[in-house]
């Protein structure tokens, strides 16, 4: 019986745009929630702490006056109030010159007997006395109702008074203070403007304000997001069109801000992605290249060593050679495919210790005396000072060979190559330089791509990967690396060994 696979359930996925659409809708209720308990809970609350500080301010500063006063601020001989004019005309003063601003305000002192002393009014209607307008402008005023007398009696009693007094629809906030002696009371009152009535006005006025916001948020929302991710929806296009094989993808720069930036690097990103899918294509046909005519060599001597010189010996010899010789030449390849592969994967990582950078290039050195002796060819190294570094000795030796197969591989006509080791600081440089035809300037920035070759090096053997390897081993100590060379000059090929252990910390 066949198994049907199953398929994956589709999931419900939001789009950005949707998304930003629904943040910048749910961030307009919350301001709409966060306006309308403000004015539910807050506004009327801190509009009376804010009266109330100010009244506080008042009362304090009159009987601070009232204390002050060496004699008393009045008397009552035989029921017959007495006041001091010199206290008072004071008082008066104060108000006048808004020292103490009772613009607005209703002040009333009194004494223990909870009858009215003096009364100023800048308020009206004043709830506590009763100001009402009579015929001709004139204003009459009653400074002992019921209503004054009883909250007198509570300011005696209590020592201090807060209170807000409805009638009808006005209300008047009062603050009261007593005397240090206790023998006087002041009362600040003021009128507290209908900020209920206000607060019940706005949170009408929120629910289509609301509704209006709500609809231009909306709108806002849809153009924001179809302009937010306009870009982004080009990005995916453009990958879309490298993973059908398209390299050629390049998305236009308009904004410089990340999504900006991001372009700039999908651009970059696509460049490399043709470059690397270039090399592949280099890659394939140098190594069918470089596999196939060591491959045809060794089939077609082998079969001639089977079929025709089996029985004599020397040419059976020199064929098998050949074999030999292209077997060889196969197995450096692969080696350099897979060492490659090793070192750019991560694979072979580096075990860096402590070593003598110029004794490990004089015996390098060495290894090439038969090759120089054989073809009257000189290795000059220039080593003469301790160059101690931090770094992976079998590496470096790679390293070496590859730079100095590479020179001699160009060497000039005066058949000179040069190993040279410079102290630093922190480290050493090392050089390798020849006299040969040199490199063209639009050669130089590839040297170090796999399978790259220059022009004049069009149909030489080699693997083509020995830079490539040089790069990847060099990049893994983080050591800089370059070469410097002009045509007819000769080339100089160098990389800068830093000790790892005095690197300053980034």
């Amino acid at each position: 019986m066949k198994q049907h696979a199953q398929k994956k359930p589709h999931r419900f996925v939001l789009s950005i745009r949707w998304q930003l659409m629904i943040f910048i809708t749910v961030m307009t209720l919350l301001t709409l929630a966060l306006v309308w308990g403000v004015i539910t809970y807050a506004l009327v609350p801190q509009y009376n702490r804010t009266i109330r500080g100010k009244l506080e301010n008042k009362a304090e500063a009159i009987v601070a006056m009232i204390d002050q006063s060496d004699v008393p601020i009045a008397n009552r001989d035989f029921g017959v109030l007495v006041l001091n004019s010199t206290f008072w005309d004071k008082v008066g003063d104060a108000f006048i010159q808004k020292t103490i601003n009772v613009d607005g305000c209703c002040v009333d002192f009194s004494d223990t007997t909870l009858r009215c002393l003096k009364a100023y009014e800048s308020m009206y209607p004043c709830l506590l006395h009763e100001s009402t307008g009579a015929f001709g402008g004139e204003f009459v005023t009653n400074v002992n109702t019921a209503l004054v007398i009883r909250m007198r009696q509570k300011l005696f009693q209590d020592g201090s008074l807060y209170e807000i007094v409805h009638s009808s629809s006005s209300q008047q906030m009062l603050v009261g203070h007593l005397s240090a002696d206790g023998q006087y009371g002041v009362i600040v009152s003021a009128s507290l403007a209908q900020i209920s009535t206000a607060a019940e006005v706005l949170r009408s006025i929120l629910i289509p304000l609301a509704v209006l916001l709500l609809v231009l948020d909306l709108l806002v929302a849809i153009l924001f997001s179809r302009w937010f991710t306009r870009p982004i929806e080009r990005l995916s296009t453009g990958a879309q069109e490298i993973a059908s094989g398209n390299y050629d993808v390049q998305i236009s720069v308009v904004h410089h801000d990340e999504i900006g930036r991001l372009a700039e690097d999908f651009n970059h990103m696509a460049a490399e992605v043709k470059r690397s899918a270039q090399l592949e294509k280099d890659i394939l046909a140098n190594v069918s290249h470089d596999l196939r005519t060591p491959l045809t060599l060794i089939k077609g001597y082998a079969e001639t060593v089977r079929d025709l010189t089996g029985t004599d010996e020397e040419k059976r010899t020199e064929q098998c050679n050949i074999i030999v010789d292209e077997t060889d030449r196969l197995s450096a390849l692969v080696n350099s495919v897979l060492e490659l592969s090793k070192v750019q994967n991560g694979s072979e990582k580096p075990n860096p210790i402590d070593f003598d950078m110029s004794e490990l290039c004089f015996e390098v050195a060495g290894r090439y005396d038969a090759l120089c002796d054989q073809n009257h060819w000189t290795l000059q190294l220039e080593a003469d000072h301790a160059a101690p570094v931090h770094a992976d000795p079998a590496m470096m030796e790679r390293v070496l060979h590859n730079l100095l197969g590479n020179a001699f591989h160009h060497i000039g006509a005066d058949g000179l190559v040069i190993l040279r080791v410079i102290p630093l600081a922190h480290g050493c440089r090392v050089e390798v330089a020849d006299h040969g035809p040199g490199i063209a300037p639009e050669d130089l920035p590839h040297l170090f791509d796999r399978y790259y070759r220059a022009r004049q090096d069009a149909g030489k053997t080699g693997t083509g990967l020995g830079l490539s390897i040089t790069k990847a081993i060099l990049q893994q100590h983080g050591f800089a690396f370059g070469v410097d060379s002009a045509l007819g000059q000769g080339s100089t090929f160098w990389f800068t060994m830093q000790d790892t252990r005095t690197r300053p910390n980034p």
